[in-house]
């Protein structure tokens, strides 16, 4: 959703997408059926598929693609994706903390640019931006609940530009 243009298919926004990166995070964790359809989306899934194709098929830089598997509870992926048994998928329980620890982790081993902050240190300074956004929305005369993803990433980079580090 980074990129609005309605010109474009959005699956060809997803192909570019996974396309320019070297890392990719899929939490397959929302599959809850649809109240009215009664079926599930499976748009991450489909997404980690090509993202995992990308790294299998593709040529050069596609083979060093990594990703970071996640779910809400362990195996559970099996009910509805078992052809992925045998990857480490990494639970959650559906826990903020639990998963900024998990992307962190991956991160912390995967990027090596420097060492990152603890898991729980990054959880909390989440939780003062979560209280800090709405003030810095209503500065920027938006509604939290409106926000689109660039708007989302205007909030995030005002608040990191008035806010302290995580010292490392």
């Amino acid at each position: 959703m980074e990129i609005y243009n309605s010109g474009q298919v959005r699956i060809e926004k997803i192909f570019k997408l996974i396309e320019n990166c070297q890392f990719g995070i899929h939490d397959i964790s929302r599959t809850e059926l649809d109240v009215e359809s009664k079926l599930p989306r499976f748009n991450m899934p489909l997404e980690l598929g090509v993202f995992l194709g990308a790294q299998r098929f593709g040529a050069g830089r596609h083979k060093n693609k990594n990703c970071l598997i996640l779910d809400r509870d362990p195996f559970r992926y099996q009910q509805f994706l078992s052809d992925i048994s045998g990857q480490d998928i990494a639970a959650h329980g559906g826990d903020a903390t639990s998963l900024i620890a998990k992307v962190r982790d991956w991160l912390n081993t995967v990027a090596r640019a420097r060492p990152l902050p603890a898991g729980s240190a990054i959880a909390s300074h989440f939780a003062v931006f979560q209280m800090d956004a709405p003030a810095i929305c209503a500065n920027l005369h938006l509604v939290p609940n409106e926000l689109t993803f660039v708007d989302y990433g205007r909030v995030v980079r005002d608040w990191l530009a008035s806010t302290q580090p995580i010292p490392v």
